[in-house]
């Protein structure tokens, strides 16, 4: 009898481990998800990070709904679980490059914004100087001042890891400064055509 009870307990024991929800895994899983979110992937790779929450999302929904069946697995859950660990991990990795892709494109756009003023200061100083355009002139090189005052902020936005607004900043600026090169442009062509 006792070889019997010792046999039965073993039976409940094992049973009850196996259908005990998987703490472990899920505490994994939303740590890795975590650490992926601390090192910048809601910044860099918010695409792949929606995924990521949904996956992680769907594989506690399913540990959920097995939990309230009588005859609990697992197995699944737990695969769907570190998978999503995996991916976390993986996504947490390939954040650096993404940030490195972000500065380096931050900083193009930055140089591309200095160019493009430059032109355009170039242009206003080869513009022609006469009584009709006095004050194109002085608007337009106000306008670049102002411009050329707003490089700074572009530069401490790249030291402060602001990446996107950065270039964003910078494409404003080069189009701006496009736009008065090309009014300049018109209106040395206006005095040729006299």
């Amino acid at each position: 009898n006792w070889v019997k009870l010792f046999g039965l307990g073993v039976l409940i024991v094992f049973f009850l481990v196996s259908c005990s929800k998987p703490m472990e895994e899920m505490d994994a899983a939303k740590a890795a998800v975590e650490a992926a979110i601390n090192e910048g992937a809601d910044i860099y790779a918010g695409q792949e990070l929606e995924m990521l929450q949904d996956d992680l999302t769907a594989a506690l929904d399913s540990v959920d709904a097995k939990s309230k069946k009588f005859f609990k697995s697992y197995g699944d859950a737990k695969e769907m679980l570190a998978a999503v660990t995996t991916k976390a991990q993986e996504l947490k990795a390939a954040i650096p490059a993404k940030k490195e892709e972000a500065k380096n494109a931050a900083m193009a756009a930055m140089d591309e914004a200095k160019a493009a003023v430059e032109e355009a200061k170039m242009l206003l100083a080869d513009a022609p100087k006469g009584k009709g355009t006095r004050a194109d002139i002085e608007a337009f090189t106000s306008d670049l001042l102002g411009l050329e005052g707003m490089m700074p902020e572009i530069q401490a936005k790249i030291d402060g890891e602001d990446f996107f607004g950065a270039s964003e900043s910078a494409i404003v600026i080069k189009e701006k400064a496009a736009g008065i090169s090309e009014q300049i442009k018109l209106a040395m062509e206006k005095v040729k055509k006299r």
